[in-house]
């Protein structure tokens, strides 16, 4: 699963592709994206995988308290 959120600290499901090497993340309810979150949750199931094939680690780019 991948999420991204705004300013509001929000997180909604985004689309996402990789462009020149780099994870570009969008979703229809986030303007300006500010976060991201990658299988940030209890039982996800990964798609993501390094140029290497192996399987890219849960990450994020906040340091938002976790409520």
């Amino acid at each position: 699963a991948l999420l991204i959120a705004g300013t509001n600290k929000v997180f909604y499901p985004a689309e996402a592709k990789i462009e020149k090497g780099k994870l570009v993340a969008w979703s229809k309810n986030v303007k300006e994206p500010v976060a991201v979150r990658y299988q940030f949750c209890n039982a996800c199931i990964g798609n993501l995988v390094s140029q290497t094939g192996l399987p890219v680690a849960p990450f994020r780019t906040d340091d938002w308290e976790v409520e």
